[in-house]
């Protein structure tokens, strides 16, 4: 199971979370959240850094892509395949949705060939970062070959639970606004705790 912790914004925080070894750490771009990296110094670390994009135009995206030496980007907006594609093959892509009983799955067939991963987060008004949970049987719903992610009100107290979800899909976690001390300042101790749990 593969873990990315996203919403990272402090240096030291940052060389602590990589510390324990998650596959990506997620950085957002995003100026309206409160996760916002802003002007901030990022640190080199081994993780696969991750940048996190809503709606924004692809020649920024490809200037902090270079700038920031990201290995992946997570599109939370509403970017079609074609935007997605034209990133595919220079980085990671991860493409989020949010999910609710109304989510038409069907939706996503488009974006077979131009992502990597999904990531299935709880729809509400703002892009992720909500910490509230989405019912998980509707990824019974899911039928592509493309891995995803779950995001969305990911805690200590419903992580056992995701070793339910059966979906052969089903590829890793994003962990994040419950696993904080405040916006972009992540728990360490809670952190080792919940990939304890995710490794065991």
């Amino acid at each position: 199971m593969k873990i990315k912790v996203c919403g990272m914004k402090h240096e030291d925080n940052i060389k602590a979370v990589a510390a324990l070894q998650p596959d990506f750490i997620g950085y957002i771009f995003y100026p309206k959240s409160p996760r916002y990296v802003g002007s901030n110094e990022l640190p080199e670390v081994s993780v696969s850094a991750t940048g996190v994009f809503v709606n924004e135009n692809a020649e920024t995206v490809a200037a902090i892509i270079d700038r920031y030496h990201l290995k992946a980007i997570q599109l939370h907006g509403s970017e079609d395949a074609a935007y997605c594609a034209a990133f595919k093959n220079k980085v990671i892509v991860f493409k989020a949705f949010g999910v609710d009983e109304y989510f038409d799955f069907e939706q996503l067939n488009s974006f077979a060939g131009s992502v990597d991963y999904f990531l299935f987060d709880t729809k509400t008004s703002k892009h992720g970062g909500s910490g509230l949970q989405f019912d998980w049987t509707l990824l019974d719903k899911y039928q592509l070959d493309v891995p995803f992610f779950l995001s969305g009100g990911l805690s200590l107290d419903n992580l056992k639970s995701v070793g339910d979800i059966k979906h052969p899909q089903f590829i890793g976690v994003d962990l994040n606004s419950k696993f904080e001390i405040e916006p972009g300042l992540k728990d360490i101790d809670q952190l080792k705790k919940a990939f304890e749990l995710i490794r065991n």
